[in-house]
C-alpha cells in the first residue's frame, strides 16, 4: 500500500507490526526493540536486513498505522454527529434504516472525504448517497494541485450539510480533549502537506515563497546642482541637449520625433557619475528614483524581472521624473557569456521595458540614466539606439578641470585670499573628483594640526626651534608631539579665540596632504601623471626640442594644429644604447605637458591564451582614450612587435596585428600619444616605423663631456645631495677619460659608490665614540678621494664593439 507521507510501504510488514501492537499492553512502544523483535520472529524475511535501515522502515510503518488509526478515530467521532443529528430530527424507524444505509455509504469514501474536510474545512456533505454523487458534479467544485475547491461561479444549489471539524458538539466529559487532539492532527496534516510542495513551484506574485515583497521607492529630490559639479562643462552641455524634452515635450511633439529616453555615463570610480545624476534632478528640479543594480536581484524565479516592470511602472506613473539605476553592470551582462538563466531574463526585460517607454506618448516625460565603470560588460543591445542613445564619458580630468573641481570643493573652506588653484591643479595630476575632495579633507587636518602644536608655544619661538629638532633629531621630535597632543586631548578648556581666529588651510597644508593622499587612478591601474620634470634630465637638448614639437605643441596650441590640418599626433621612437635616459624622457614630457601617462612594458601584453594579449592591447588604449590626454609609453617595444616573417605564429604576431590596427585603425586616437623605446630598433617590425605610426626616430646616445656634467649637476641636486666637499670638481670628473663611455646609469652608479665610500670612512671614525641617538641625522661630504675610488670600480655597461653598432644606427637615422 501507499503512505501519505513516506511513499510505498510494506503491507505484510504493516500487517505484523500491527499485530505486534495489539499484542502490547502498554501503550509506550519502543521502535528499536520493535525492530529487533520482527528480525528475530521472522528472521527469513528480515534476518538479514541492516538493522538501522530496518528500524527506519519499521518506524514509516509505524507512523503510517498510527495515522489510520487517528484518522479511524475521527470518522467515529463523526459518525456518531450525525447518528445524534439525526435522532435530533425524530426520523421513523424507516428513516433511522436509511440513515444506516447513509452512513455504510459514507464510511466506503470516509478516506477522501475526511482528508477533504482536513484540508477545505467548510466542505459540503450531502445528504444522501445520490444526491453526494451529483454534488460534486453540480454543486461546481473543481480538482487542482491544492485539492478540492468551491466554484464560486453561478451553479445549482443542492441541500447539503455542512460540517466544520474545527468545532465541536459536545457529547461528553471527554469531548474537549478529543477536539484539542483532532486540532492537534489537523495542524500536523497541513503542515506535512506544505513542506511536501515543491518549492519550484512558488508563486512571487502573492508571495508564497518567503521573499520580501518588493516595496515602491521614495521619490528624492535632490538639492544638488550643475554649480556643485565642477569641470564636466562638456558633459554637462551634452546631458542639456538630452534633457531638452523633460521640459519642453511639445517640440518633439510637433516634429513627430521619439524623443531619447536614456543616456549611459561610464568613466573611472570617483569621477562623479552618481553626482552627476544627481545635479540633473536637482538642478530642474524633478523627481529622482535612485536604484542600485543589486536591489534589483532576487532568489525566486521571476521576481527580478517582475521588480524591473513594477519599477518602470512606477517611473511612468510618477511623470516627470528621472529613473537613475548606478551600477547597471551587475544585471546586464552579456547574455552570450552569462552564466545564469535569470540574468539573461534580467536583460530581456529591461530591453522590454526601454523599447515601452518609446511606445508611450511624449507628454510621458522619463529619462532613464545608467552608470557604470564597466562599460564593455554590458549587453550590446543595451547601448544600440532608442534604449541607451548617449554614452557620456567622465574621464580623469585634465588640468583645467581639475581647477574649476577644486574651486567648487573649496568654495567653504577658510583659505587665503591669494591662494593659488592653478599651482594645485598642477600638482594633482591623475587626480579624479572624489581624490580631490580627499585632498582637501586631509589639508583641513593638516591646519587643524598646526594650529594644535602652536598651542601654548610663543608666537617668536615657532617653527625655527622644532625646525632645527627635526632636522637633528626626527624620533625625539615625533616624540614631543606626541605628547603635546596627549595633553591637548586631556584638557577639556576650549582654544583661545585668537588661535582660531588665524585658523585656515595654507598651500602647505595641501602639499603634505599630497603624499598622502593617493589618486584612485593609480590604486585602479589607470594612467597616472609621474613625478620626474626637466629637473631631472641631464643635457639631451636636441631630443628635448623634438619631443616639445612632437607631444607638448599639440597639447598647449591645439587652435593652431586645427588650422593647419593635422589630425592624430604620430609617435615617437626614442632609440640608443641602455641607460642613457629614454624611459625618464618619456616621464618627463609626460610631467612638463601635465597628460596622463600610462607605462607599458613589452612582454607584460603577452599571454599563452589565444585572445587575451590582443585584449590586453585594446584595454591599453581604451584607458588611453578615457584618461585623454594621455602618453602611452612602451618599454623594450622590440619584445611586443618584432619583425615578422610570414611563417611564424603566436601571440607576438596577433599582438603586433592588433597594435598596428589601434595606431591607425577606424578608431581616432585623440590628444592619444604614443612613445616607445628600444635598443634594437633593427627587429622591430617595419610596419610599426611607417609614417603616421612611430615615424619619427630620435636618437639617444651617450653623452658627451659636457653633457655627463649637466647630469652629475642633475644628480646631484647641484652638489647638495650628497653634499660634496670644497675639493670636488664635476666638470674634471665629466671629463675624466675613464668616464668617456659612461651613460647616464654609469654616473648615477658613479655619484652612488662615491656616497658609500664616503659613509665607510665615516663609520670607521665613529669606532670607539658615542652612539648618535636613533633618527639623528648628520652631515657627511663627499670629496675626490671617493669618487677616485668610485672611478676605480664602476665601468662602463656599453663595450667598444656596442658602441660602434650605435654609432652606425645614429649615422643612418641622420640620413
Amino acid at each position: 500500500m501507499k503512505n501519505k507521507s513516506s511513499g510505498w510501504t510494506d503491507s505484510r510488514l504493516r500487517q505484523r507490526v500491527e499485530q505486534y501492537l495489539a499484542s502490547k499492553d502498554s501503550e509506550y512502544v519502543d521502535l528499536s526493540e520493535m525492530a529487533l523483535n520482527l528480525q528475530r520472529l521472522y528472521r527469513v524475511d528480515y534476518g538479514r536486513r541492516n538493522k538501522t535501515a530496518f528500524r527506519i522502515q519499521v518506524e514509516k510503518v509505524y507512523e503510517a498505522v498510527k495515522e489510520a488509526s487517528e484518522l479511524s478515530n475521527i470518522e467515529k467521532k463523526h459518525l456518531a454527529k450525525r447518528a445524534r443529528s439525526i435522532q435530533r430530527e425524530g426520523e421513523c424507524g424507516s428513516s433511522s434504516t436509511d440513515s444506516t444505509d447513509q452512513d455504510d455509504g459514507f464510511r466506503e469514501n470516509t478516506l477522501n472525504s475526511t482528508l477533504t474536510s482536513l484540508y477545505k474545512p467548510g466542505i459540503s456533505i450531502p445528504s444522501s448517497p445520490s444526491s453526494r454523487g451529483a454534488g460534486i458534479q453540480n454543486s461546481g467544485m473543481q480538482v487542482s494541485s491544492g485539492g478540492w475547491f468551491i466554484d464560486k461561479g453561478p451553479g445549482p444549489t443542492s441541500s447539503n450539510t455542512l460540517i466544520d471539524l474545527c468545532e465541536d458538539e459536545p457529547v461528553d466529559g471527554h469531548t474537549e480533549v478529543a477536539s484539542s487532539r483532532e486540532n492537534r492532527i489537523l495542524k500536523k496534516s497541513r503542515k506535512r502537506k506544505k513542506s511536501s510542495a515543491d518549492p519550484t513551484e512558488t508563486q512571487p506574485q502573492n508571495n508564497k515563497g518567503g521573499a520580501a515583497k518588493w516595496k515602491p521607492l521614495e521619490l528624492q529630490y535632490p538639492c544638488v546642482t550643475f554649480e556643485d559639479v565642477g569641470g564636466n562643462e562638456e558633459a554637462l552641455t551634452e546631458v542639456c541637449k538630452l534633457l531638452i524634452y523633460m521640459h519642453h515635450p511639445e517640440v518633439f511633439q510637433q516634429l513627430g520625433v521619439v524623443p531619447p529616453r536614456g543616456f549611459l555615463l561610464h568613466g573611472p570610480p570617483g569621477c562623479g557619475k552618481t553626482l552627476l545624476a544627481q545635479a540633473v534632478a536637482g538642478e530642474l528640479q524633478l523627481p529622482l528614483l535612485k536604484v542600485s543594480a543589486p536591489e534589483l536581484v532576487s532568489g525566486v524565479s521571476g521576481e527580478s524581472e517582475q521588480k524591473l516592470r513594477e519599477l518602470f511602472d512606477q517611473a511612468v506613473s510618477s511623470s516627470p521624473c528621472i529613473l537613475f539605476i548606478d551600477e547597471i553592470d551587475a544585471i546586464t551582462p552579456k547574455r552570450e557569456v552569462a552564466s545564469k538563466d535569470m540574468e539573461r531574463r534580467m536583460v530581456a526585460q529591461l530591453l522590454t521595458c526601454m523599447d515601452d517607454l518609446n511606445s508611450l506618448p511624449v507628454t510621458v516625460q522619463v529619462m532613464i540614466i545608467g552608470a557604470t565603470n564597466r562599460p564593455d560588460s554590458l549587453d550590446p543591445a543595451l547601448r544600440r539606439a532608442g534604449r541607451f542613445d548617449r554614452e557620456i564619458s567622465l574621464g580623469i580630468p585634465d588640468e583645467a578641470a581639475r581647477l574649476r573641481i577644486l574651486e567648487t570643493l573649496c568654495r567653504k573652506l577658510t583659505l587665503p585670499a591669494d591662494f593659488d588653484f592653478l599651482k594645485l591643479a598642477r600638482l594633482t595630476p591623475g587626480y579624479v573628483g572624489a581624490d580631490l575632495m580627499a585632498l582637501c579633507r586631509e589639508a583641513a587636518m593638516n591646519a587643524v594640526n598646526r594650529i594644535l602644536m602652536a598651542v601654548g608655544t610663543p608666537a617668536e619661538d615657532q617653527g625655527s626651534s622644532e625646525k632645527k629638532l627635526e632636522r637633528s633629531c626626527p624620533a625625539v621630535a615625533k616624540s614631543k608631539q606626541l605628547q603635546h597632543l596627549l595633553s591637548l586631548l586631556k584638557t577639556t578648556e576650549m582654544l583661545p579665540q585668537e588661535d582660531l581666529a588665524v585658523l585656515s588651510i595654507f598651500m602647505l597644508d595641501f602639499q603634505a596632504a599630497l603624499s598622502s593622499v593617493q589618486p584612485s587612478a593609480k590604486r585602479e591601474g589607470f594612467a597616472t601623471v609621474p613625478d620626474v620634470s626637466w629637473e631631472h634630465v641631464g643635457a639631451l637638448q636636441d631630443v628635448r626640442e623634438e619631443l616639445t614639437m612632437a607631444i607638448l605643441a599639440p597639447v598647449r596650441s591645439p587652435e593652431l594644429f586645427r588650422a593647419l590640418g593635422l589630425g592624430a599626433p604620430s609617435g615617437v621612437l626614442l632609440a640608443g644604447p641602455p641607460g642613457c635616459g629614454k624611459t625618464l624622457l618619456a616621464k618627463a614630457v609626460a610631467n612638463e605637458s601635465g597628460l596622463n601617462f600610462i607605462s607599458v612594458k613589452g612582454p607584460e601584453l603577452l599571454n599563452m591564451y589565444v585572445g587575451e594579449s590582443e585584449r590586453a592591447v585594446r584595454q591599453v588604449f581604451q584607458r588611453g582614450r578615457n584618461s585623454a590626454p594621455c602618453v602611452i609609453f612602451f618599454d623594450e617595444i622590440d619584445a611586443l612587435c618584432p619583425r615578422r616573417s610570414g611563417h611564424e605564429s603566436g601571440a607576438s604576431i596577433r599582438v603586433v596585428n592588433q597594435l598596428l590596427t589601434e595606431m591607425d585603425g577606424l578608431e581616432t586616437r585623440r590628444q592619444v600619444f604614443i612613445m616607445a623605446a628600444t635598443n634594437r630598433p633593427d627587429i622591430i617590425d617595419p610596419a610599426v616605423l611607417r609614417p603616421g605610426r612611430l615615424d619619427k626616430t630620435l636618437y639617444v646616445g651617450l653623452p658627451g663631456p659636457a653633457d655627463r656634467c649637466a647630469i652629475l649637476l642633475a644628480i646631484t641636486k647641484g652638489g647638495t645631495r650628497p653634499q660634496l666637499g670644497p675639493d670636488v670638481h664635476l666638470e674634471e670628473i665629466a671629463s675624466d677619460e675613464r668616464c668617456s663611455s659612461f651613460s647616464g646609469a654609469d654616473l648615477t652608479a658613479l655619484v652612488r659608490e662615491a656616497s658609500v665610500n664616503a659613509l665607510k670612512d665615516y663609520l670607521k671614525s665613529q669606532q670607539g665614540g658615542e652612539a648618535l641617538p636613533s633618527g639623528c641625522t648628520v652631515d657627511i661630504q663627499v670629496s675626490r678621494v671617493h669618487f677616485e675610488e668610485a672611478l676605480n670600480k664602476v665601468r662602463p655597461s656599453v663595450s667598444p664593439k656596442e658602441q660602434l653598432r650605435y654609432e652606425q644606427l645614429r649615422d643612418s637615422l641622420q640620413r
